[in-house]
């Protein structure tokens, strides 16, 4: 395995977790919003991620991973919540207004696990342009 190789499969674990950081400010920002119906009310959003795997020409199937790849965005099937809000002038005929289904504590672990994930990618990163430095000065 390449040294080279190295650098883009921690950076595509580098673009994976600044775009899961994105969904995470994304549903914390819309954490305490209302809506009129159940079916316009915001559903938290998570990213899909699969492991890329390619083989280089002529070589054998590798075992391990080259990358990570975005498959798309789900929306999160737990229920909204109906809160009876006969003032507000969103609700609907019955009084009901309709919040997001977003956890906030779900969403810090989530934004902790990513953002400690792309710091190990980037630490990953330095470690092997150290190595090649280091390669390269063995001759002097």
């Amino acid at each position: 395995m390449s040294l080279f190789k190295i650098f883009d499969v921690a950076g595509s674990g580098m673009a994976a977790q600044s775009l899961r950081l994105n969904v995470v400010a994304s549903n914390l920002a819309n954490a305490d919003s209302v809506a009129g119906s159940p079916d316009a009310a915001y559903r938290a959003r998570e990213p899909l991620f699969a492991a890329v795997q390619r083989q280089w020409q002529g070589a054998q199937a590798q075992d391990g991973a080259d990358g990570v790849q975005v498959r798309g965005i789900t929306e999160s099937a737990a229920p909204v919540k109906a809160q009876y809000e006969p003032g507000n002038p969103m609700a609907d005929a019955d009084g009901y207004v309709y919040a997001s289904n977003v956890n906030p504590v779900e969403e810090l672990v989530n934004m902790i696990s990513a953002s400690r994930s792309y710091q190990s990618n980037v630490e990953a990163m330095n470690t092997a342009r150290q190595l090649m430095l280091k390669t390269l000065t063995l001759g002097n």
